[in-house]
């Protein structure tokens, strides 16, 4: 998977996108999952805060995924989050890993530790991200935590009622603003300002939905 750092007045949050096989997105599908992100935080569907990417926490799925895998003794379920052509790279980090374990539990712990670090470094580096180490786990979000609850339960119904409610809680609140902003907005320069204002939080907020509905759903 993808994770894509959105923020929106001074707030900030990652959002996952499919990893796929090119992992070369247009900017049209970027610009999607900006607007995606922007209208999640403006809702504030999730109340969240600035917190750290997903995919390079101790708690997130690649690390996790990647311990695993160094306790099996097998690369191959960390290879999905990597490019191909960073393969080769972390087949032989992996085993280099495993041969410096040999040496002892502080060995392990230092190997295992590099590999982690490595695997995340390609990772990030097939994002087009910078890698700026490993995360404390407990900072992984609201939003990332109930969409990979979805995915345990096999359902998304919860999500997208939460999710369904925000928006639609939110396009209520800006149109009351601007309903009641606009019967005074006549009376001054102040209250046409004012009206302005809250008008184009309403039609801006209604139009990105608009165009998520028309075009969020498709790759190019």
């Amino acid at each position: 998977m993808i994770w894509i750092k959105i923020s929106t007045g001074g707030v900030g949050y990652y959002a996952c996108i499919p990893h796929l096989e090119n992992r070369k997105m247009n900017a049209h599908r970027l610009n999607n999952i900006h607007k995606i992100g922007s209208l999640l935080l403006l809702a504030g569907v999730f109340g969240i805060s600035a917190v750290s990417a997903h995919c390079d926490a101790w708690d997130g799925p690649v690390v996790l995924e990647a311990r695993e895998a160094f306790r099996a003794q097998d690369v191959t379920p960390t290879l999905k989050w990597i490019m191909p052509e960073h393969e080769a790279e972390i087949r032989l980090a992996f085993d280099k890993a495993l041969a410096a374990s040999e040496a002892g539990a502080a060995a392990t712990d230092l190997a295992e530790l590099w590999f982690l670090e490595t695997l995340v470094r390609l990772h990030r580096e097939g994002e087009g991200a910078p890698y700026t180490g490993l995360k404390p786990a407990g900072q992984i979000d609201s939003a990332v935590q109930l969409a990979d609850e979805a995915l345990e339960a096999g359902t998304a119904n919860a999500l997208a009622e939460r999710i369904s409610t925000a928006v639609r809680q939110q396009i209520l609140e800006l149109f009351k603003e601007a309903n009641e902003r606009q019967a005074s907005a006549d009376e001054s320069e102040r209250e046409g300002r004012h009206f302005v204002e809250a008008y184009v939080d309403y039609v801006h907020f209604v139009e990105e939905i608009h165009q998520l509905l028309q075009h969020g759903g498709h790759s190019h």
